[in-house]
């Protein structure tokens, strides 16, 4: 892991490729969920593909004690809800941050993907469906589908081949299972070549996921860009 002086927008930790068979490594992009900070995701780092550049992104909104918010959440009537404001100021920022880091570090700009865990893969989502031609690909863990997703997407052509793999814990008290289920009910609807995987697990991320998120990482960095076919997979 390597903390660099926080010149971009966004605070962050990264890790360098070990591996790169070109000057220009592929990017993954962590988003950490809500309370938590840039240190959380990027100790997966060193389970991932040793070809990326792996970079941990912190968010925004500060609540106190280190711990970090993509948008602040509010309790009413009708359950937890998002600040949908905060929300698109930090879609905007992340979409902004993403060419800082391509400026700045140099990474394949046709070769970025963008992770999140919880209100991070909310966020990841987010970015997928209004910029897709920005990325090679996401990873969504323990999310749920962005508030708005219908009306905020792009043109659906733009998602033609982009692989996308969803996770979800089926003992998810947090964002309970039935939120992953929409999410692969909703992006099955549309061109992204899609996995979908659920796990014995909580609002976590356990070995089996990891495992299954470097294998999926590592055949889409040694395949095409885009998946000529949509090809979706669920398990």
């Amino acid at each position: 892991m390597n903390i660099i002086p926080q010149t971009l927008s966004l605070k962050h930790q990264m890790r360098m490729p070990k591996s790169a068979p070109q000057n220009r490594p592929p990017l993954f992009l962590m988003l950490h969920g809500y309370g938590s900070n840039a240190s959380d995701l990027i100790s997966l780092a060193p389970f991932l593909d040793e070809r990326l550049l792996v970079v941990s992104a912190e968010a925004p909104i500060s609540l106190g004690g280190g711990a970090r918010a993509w948008f602040d959440l509010q309790f009413t009537a009708l359950g937890l809800v998002g600040d949908l404001a905060q929300a698109q100021e930090s879609l905007n920022g992340l979409k902004y941050f993403i060419r800082e880091v391509v400026d700045s570090y140099g990474p394949d700009p046709t070769r970025i993907y963008v992770s999140g865990f919880s209100q991070g893969s909310i966020m990841s989502l987010a970015v997928t469906l209004t910029d897709p031609d920005l990325l090679a690909g996401t990873v969504l863990l323990s999310g749920k589908l962005p508030d708005l997703a219908n009306e905020v997407q792009a043109s659906t052509s733009k998602f033609v081949g982009l692989p996308i793999f969803v996770a979800h814990g089926v003992h998810d008290q947090t964002l309970p299972i039935g939120l992953g289920r929409e999410q692969r009910e909703f992006l099955n609807e549309l061109p992204f070549a899609l996995t979908y995987k659920e796990y014995d697990m909580g609002h976590e991320v356990n070995q089996q996921c990891l495992s299954d998120v470097k294998s999926w990482l590592t055949t889409a960095l040694d395949g095409p860009r885009r998946m000529p076919v949509p090809a979706n997979v669920s398990q």
